[in-house]
């Protein structure tokens, strides 16, 4: 037995449109699932679909903003037509907006309201909320699903200026452990996946100057990493694999798996 085979399984990978997500999307495909990309990039979404296929998989790109519930019911709906019933979800949809980092003059006390809320938005309703009410109910019916939701870092210890990032996704963290409890006995597994530090388009200048030299900021991180040095995009597709397949990770639910090179075991 292959325990990490998915041939049969359709994935959803919300957010497959950036870095992370359309690496864990093309390692599932690999693994022989047929993979719905779902994002709202339409060039990004469908150059990841092609990678997938050029690679012998099956995948087409589905367009939805994970923020919009109407948007993801009817991206559910396309799905389960073309592809078939939804087994996996891989919730990576996210990312820090600079209008709440606190940096420079911008204090925690004058942060605008609507900035938090669409903080929130991104990262808990459309990163974790929204797509586990759409696509949950249809695996707890069938007694079958594995859901995947990309947490941080900065959910278990907050970082420094990413206040509203890391308190939406500590959220993140206890809803999964809310939905793992409560569909644990439909067969529906829930768990997440804390990314270390994976340099990607969003977070790039934060971390690198014009020249090429790591910032002040990376450096603190890299000193901060045992392992002293980021992660590559495919350093997470094990972990992800791993959690979609019901052979190899059948009694596993409301877990935390860190992928941080070490970050979180430092101290001193």
């Amino acid at each position: 037995m292959n325990l990490f085979d998915l041939t049969g399984e359709v994935a959803v990978v919300i957010g497959a449109t950036g870095a992370l997500g359309s690496a864990m999307a093309e390692g599932l495909g690999r693994s022989g699932a047929k993979i719905a990309v779902v994002g709202r990039n339409a060039e990004r979404g469908q150059a990841c679909a092609q990678r997938i296929q050029a690679a012998g998989g099956s995948a087409r790109f589905f367009a939805a903003d994970a923020s919009k519930i109407e948007q993801l019911c009817e991206a559910e709906s396309a799905i389960t037509s073309d592809l078939g019933s939804p087994s996996v979800l891989v919730n990576a949809a996210g990312g820090n907006d600079p209008k709440v980092t606190i940096a420079g003059d911008r204090r925690f006390e004058s942060v605008d309201l609507t900035d938090w809320q669409a903080s929130f938005d991104l990262n808990l309703v459309g990163g974790a909320l929204l797509p586990c009410q759409v696509f949950g109910p249809g695996m707890v019916s069938r007694g079958k699903g594995s859901i995947i939701n990309i947490a941080s870092v900065s959910a278990h210890i907050p970082l420094s200026r990413v206040v509203a990032y890391s308190a939406a996704k500590a959220a993140v963290l206890s809803l999964t452990q809310f939905l793992s409890r409560e569909w644990a006995r439909q067969g529906v597994r829930v768990n997440s996946i804390t990314p270390g530090f994976f340099p990607a388009e969003q977070n790039r200048r934060l971390l690198y100057n014009d020249d090429g030299t790591p910032t002040p900021r990376a450096q603190s991180i890299l000193s901060h990493t045992p392992m002293a040095r980021f992660g590559a995009s495919a350093e997470v597709v094990g972990a992800v694999v791993f959690l979609a397949s019901t052979q190899a990770s059948s009694f596993v639910t409301g877990t935390d798996i860190r992928v941080d090179g070490g970050f979180l075991s430092q101290t001193i």
